[in-house]
């Protein structure tokens, strides 16, 4: 396993959820509102599904109060 650390810009309570990259920017646009972190967590599932991981594969590692957060995922190293 190999972990990989990445920034995003995180658009809680958007209409229309989906990463996407703007301006050289990875952006997640999660429906749930930043209340009581339920954005955070719709984040980490976001996240998980992209990379092909487990929820349990992705750690906030900061900006929990902030919408610029960076995140670590755990993957699979593609080496035998």
């Amino acid at each position: 396993m190999t972990s990989r650390t990445i920034d995003v810009m995180v658009k809680p309570g958007s209409k229309r959820p989906g990463l996407l990259e703007e301006n050289g920017v990875l952006v997640l646009r999660v429906r749930e509102r930043a209340i009581e972190g339920a954005a955070n967590a719709a984040c980490v599932r976001m996240l998980a599904d992209a990379y092909g991981v487990a929820p349990g594969a992705v750690q906030l590692l900061g900006g929990a109060r902030s919408r610029r957060k960076r995140f670590v995922i755990q993957v699979r190293s593609n080496r035998a």
